[in-house]
């Protein structure tokens, strides 16, 4: 599947993971589970996990610790594949 399908399916997904301010650690074995049961995984990053870091660099942070595809970021939201 293209990143472009991948993104249009995600279009209408509910976040299910959020990032507060116990950063990325926090989340990594819950956003491992919910890949293994789902496809597509959207996070959403509050102003307090941010600091002094973009949205872009903790999803690429997260992919990375669990091993996923990061699909897109938009705003303070990302997607894993």
């Amino acid at each position: 599947m293209s990143d472009q399908q991948l993104r249009k399916e995600a279009h209408d997904l509910d976040v299910t993971v959020w990032v507060g301010k116990h950063g990325i650690d926090s989340v990594i074995d819950e956003t491992a589970d919910q890949l293994a049961d789902a496809k597509l995984v959207k996070v959403k990053f509050l102003r307090a996990a941010r600091g002094g870091t973009t949205t872009d660099e903790l999803a690429a942070e997260l992919a990375d610790a669990v091993n996923a595809d990061l699909i897109e970021t938009r705003g303070n939201t990302a997607v894993l594949h």
